[in-house]
């Protein structure tokens, strides 16, 4: 048995600008587990929500520091791994609990989402995202996603330095060009909103008229997610009871805490196996989101297709999946994730149903 750690880069075809800043490339980790003749594989990386974050390098340097105490165990003892993951922060956690399971699928040889008792031929559309930008520029992006796939899902990101006249401009661009595709194609489109805390309660406030007006069916994150989880939760509860549309925690809602915490006062959270620390977890909460009939989002940072894989297990049992960051790349070196027109399924190989592309060609010849 062996454990290595790898580094590689991801890069954005279209840079992505939310409004805590743009994002075209970043850095990621692949930490995978070799052991009698399965590989498995997890991806994590560096991310920030405003008011925690972890780098590539600290996690890197964590996980380098974890791999001799991995040495020995057996990745079939679940009861035994618990301990592995004490101390850990999130991305660390995560990279270590998509490895293992990834590999436990493997050896079974059946993919998780049926270990999870889940089905493989639900098909959802994934939302596709329109970062910030002057109008001519996010209509122009949503075109150009338009162009690659049939996509019915809109998100698009508000919260711009610029103002709320310049996110009111973009609302209603985006709204009337969706308007227009509508009465073109006869599909049935919808547009979200994601503010990745970019305003003030007042603010949140304010845009609700315009938002409702322009059709949009959920907002996302309108507040700066708070370290003080009273102050957090009070500014989704003092908004709550003036919005007609969906309200989804995100930045605000890391792990089981944070769901708990906030289910009362929101309508849906968003999990990212970043910050919930893998797939595990976030399985876990999605047991308790459904008993608390608070509806799903999977999400994602600038993720191949290997964590975003991983997320897709989960759809089932997701209302609103948002995994497109790997449509948006051009050296993602995983492959798998089946997409029909704009419809994530759950990858039907084993384990995680992601492979390294180097190992297909190797299997082929």
């Amino acid at each position: 048995m062996g454990w290595a750690l790898r580094r590689f880069s991801l890069t954005k075809d279209v840079p992505l600008a939310i409004s805590r800043g743009t994002t075209a490339s970043v850095q990621r980790l692949e930490l995978s587990l070799h052991c009698d003749g399965c590989i498995g594989r997890g991806e994590t990386g560096g991310f920030e929500t405003g008011h925690r974050g972890y780098s590539t390098d600290a996690v890197e340097e964590e996980l380098q520091q974890l791999l001799p105490q991995l040495d020995g165990l057996d990745p079939m003892q679940i009861q035994m791994v618990p301990a592995c993951f004490e101390g850990l922060s999130p991305p660390a956690r995560c990279a270590l609990d998509l490895a293992l399971l990834d590999w436990r699928g493997r050896h079974l040889q059946q993919p998780i989402w049926r270990l999870y008792g889940l089905s493989g031929s639900t098909a959802v559309a994934t939302s596709v995202t329109l970062g910030l930008g002057s109008v001519d520029q996010v209509v122009q992006r949503l075109n150009r996603w338009w162009q690659l796939l049939p996509a019915t899902r809109i998100k698009l990101k508000l919260g711009s330095p610029d103002g709320l006249e310049h996110d009111r401009a973009l609302v209603q661009a985006v709204a009337e060009a969706i308007e227009r595709k509508r009465q073109l194609s006869d599909q049935s489109l919808e547009l979200q909103v994601d503010a990745n805390g970019g305003w003030s309660l007042d603010q949140a406030r304010e845009m609700l008229h315009d938002l409702q007006r322009a059709g949009v069916v959920l907002l996302e994150q309108p507040l700066a997610p708070l370290s003080d989880d009273a102050r957090d939760r009070a500014g989704f509860e003092a908004l709550h009871p003036d919005c007609s549309m969906p309200l989804v925690a995100d930045e605000s809602c890391w792990d089981l805490a944070d769901l708990l915490r906030l289910a009362p006062v929101v309508d849906g959270v968003n999990l990212k196996l970043l910050k919930t620390g893998g797939l595990s977890h976030a399985w876990l909460m999605a047991q308790v989101a459904r008993e608390l009939q608070i509806d799903l989002m999977v999400g994602c940072y600038s993720d191949s297709r290997l964590l975003n894989g991983a997320a897709a297990q989960l759809l089932p049992l997701v209302r609103w999946p948002d995994l497109d960051s790997h449509l948006n790349l051009i050296d993602d070196p995983f492959i798998g994730l089946p997409l029909n027109d704009d419809r994530l399924s759950a990858p039907p190989g084993a384990g995680l149903g992601i492979d390294l592309q180097g190992d297909i060609a190797d299997v082929e010849r």
